[in-house]
């Protein structure tokens, strides 16, 4: 699929998604990229160590963060979107489900938009991507979630949530799906998730996994934030073997690095 300028063949290589948290208050490292500079040099370690893609986000999505103003959050990605742009050819994603962010942030450079609630929240962001032209990541989620989230029930809903986006215009070439790990699901579901999500390939869109150092790592593991990278590797680990397009993460260098040696053993069985 083509994301900006770039086109990614997502079903022999796992790109990796870089994570930049312009916030204060994310669950990993929040405060750490606020500054425009802190933000740039970090956009550069990413690219330097392998990202194919830089993922922006103005709002933490933790479980019990404080939801902030689209003003707040424009004012938050909007400079960041525009100096990265103006410095490093990459494709760029914006993490926003809200559709005035969205078309701030569309017009200031973004290539891809990633969406947390599959058009389950803004009645307009579907019409803001879709006239943009952009490409467009929907996530698995809830308000009210089922008990009992099965593969199936995943599948079938996430192919909900794709017909919710090509009904409301964007094309379907340019959507993305995610499974939504951590959100709207119990610990065992966010295992269940990523164990079946290999079967949403049947649904013809190229997949993203998304389980970056996450409470469903800790659950296993029963580690720290900052102790998660080898859980999140064995996750990518699936996503290569699945033929996952996309991963998004916050150690850039370490996925790169295991993405490059599975895929290597991989076109060798």
């Amino acid at each position: 699929m083509r994301i900006g300028n770039y086109e990614f063949d997502t079903m022999h290589h796992t790109a990796v998604m870089g994570i930049l948290n312009v916030t204060p208050d994310s669950f990993s490292d929040g405060g750490k990229y606020n500054s425009l500079d802190q933000a740039l040099y970090h956009t550069q370690q990413m690219i330097e160590e392998g990202a194919a893609i830089v993922d922006v986000g103005g709002e933490s999505a933790r479980p019990g963060h404080i939801r902030i103003t689209e003003e707040e959050e424009i004012d938050r990605v909007v400079p960041v979107i525009e100096a990265i742009r103006k410095r490093f050819d990459i494709p760029l994603s914006l993490d926003t489900y809200k559709a005035k962010v969205a078309e701030a942030g569309i017009a200031a450079g973004a290539d891809l938009l990633n969406d947390i609630w599959g058009l389950q929240e803004d009645d307009a962001l579907g019409k803001v991507v879709a006239e943009s032209g952009v490409a467009y990541c929907l996530m698995h989620n809830r308000k009210n979630p089922k008990p009992g989230l099965t593969g199936e029930r995943l599948k079938e809903e996430l192919m909900q949530d794709a017909s919710r986006a090509m009904a409301a215009g964007i094309s379907r070439d340019r959507i993305i799906l995610d499974p939504g790990v951590g959100f709207a699901k119990t610990q065992e579901e966010n295992l269940m998730a990523i164990a079946h999500f290999g079967e949403c390939q049947s649904l013809g869109f190229p997949l993203l996994l998304g389980t970056s150092r996450k409470s469903c790592i800790n659950y296993v593991l029963d580690l720290p934030v900052e102790e998660r990278v080898e859980g999140t590797l064995a996750t990518t680990a699936y996503a290569v073997m699945q033929h996952i397009g996309f991963v998004r993460v916050h150690d850039v260098k370490e996925n790169v690095r295991f993405i490059k040696m599975m895929e290597a053993i991989r076109e060798r069985e």
